[in-house]
């Protein structure tokens, strides 16, 4: 392994499917493919993922293991563990990386050595209504939180790469976060004085087919997440509290703005208004549950 410049790592749970889209994807990309490898993280599925692994041979340099039901972030660390590459790139298994998306990486890592560089997403699922929300409030958060383009605050892991050396010094991805956990490496990354960067033609599509059941659970999860970085967050910095009224002032206008052009833009505003109720239901639950365990900010 010593000729491998990147590790991509993908966690994956009982979706073959969608994790095969994702290795194809992957197989298609413009970097040479004996310049980087992939390790795929079962987190345990019913059926494990290995035997269907050899359909990429060849084609990809392919790594596994497997791991008993630990969540995303602490799946993420196994492969962290595993990697051989100089810098890593994280995706997860829904997700389709663009034929250029690892050159694109490479470039802005050049520009921004020391940075945890993120990349845009596309929804691909355009029939979608669940889906094309949850795209537009990812949309409406980076909005935000990365208005200045200069100084970017936040990217979700599914479209991440990073030095390997300097993420194992801030200690990976915080294993007690079953959601949120990027936000919260990108916390303790600024924290400990390391900037972000956009790559914007690091695009990753994404494929999370939802009904609005999975959607309401999945920002409840989020609610809940977003609990537990407030907790681990002011552990880190005492006086400092991770509200932001400016998000939720600004929430309207920048939702107006981001509708424009859309399909179906009366659905998605419905679905902004479950959203914000799922996520305030999650915070509280968390909340009222009084987080039996205390929050850690480091792995």
């Amino acid at each position: 392994m010593s000729g491998v410049e990147c590790s991509v790592i993908v966690p994956t749970r009982d979706r073959p499917g969608q994790l095969g889209d994702c290795l194809d994807a992957l197989g298609a990309q413009s970097m040479a493919p004996d310049a980087f490898e992939v390790i795929v993280v079962d987190d345990g599925s019913r059926d494990e993922m290995a035997p269907r692994l050899s359909r990429w041979t060849g084609r990809l340099t392919i790594r596994h293991v497997r791991t008993p039901g630990i969540g995303p972030a602490a799946a993420r660390n196994a492969g962290i563990a595993l990697a051989s590459g100089a810098w890593l790139a994280f995706t997860d298994d829904d997700c389709l990386p663009a034929p250029g998306w690892l050159d694109a990486m490479r470039r802005a890592r050049r520009r921004h050595p020391s940075a945890l560089v993120g990349g845009p997403t596309a929804n691909r699922l355009p029939d979608c209504a669940a889906a094309e929300a949850s795209q537009l409030i990812t949309d409406i958060v980076l909005d935000y939180y990365n208005a200045d383009a200069g100084q970017p605050r936040f990217f979700p892991s599914n479209n991440m790469a990073v030095d390997a050396a300097r993420l194992r010094d801030v200690g990976g991805f915080n294993k007690s976060f079953r959601t949120a956990e990027d936000r919260d490496l990108c916390d303790r990354w600024r924290l400990a004085g390391l900037p972000l960067a956009f790559a914007p033609d690091a695009v990753v599509g994404h494929a999370h087919r939802m009904t609005l059941a999975s959607f309401i659970r999945q920002h409840a999860g989020y609610g809940r997440g977003a609990h537990r970085f407030m907790r681990a967050h002011r552990q880190r910095q005492r006086t400092t509290s991770t509200f932001e009224p400016m998000f939720y002032t600004g929430l309207l206008p920048r939702a107006l703005r981001l509708l424009r052009g859309r399909r179906r833009p009366a659905a998605l505003a419905a679905l902004l208004v479950v959203w914000q109720l799922a996520n305030a239901a999650g915070y509280l639950q968390a909340w009222a549950g009084g987080m039996a365990a205390p929050a850690r900010g480091s792995r």
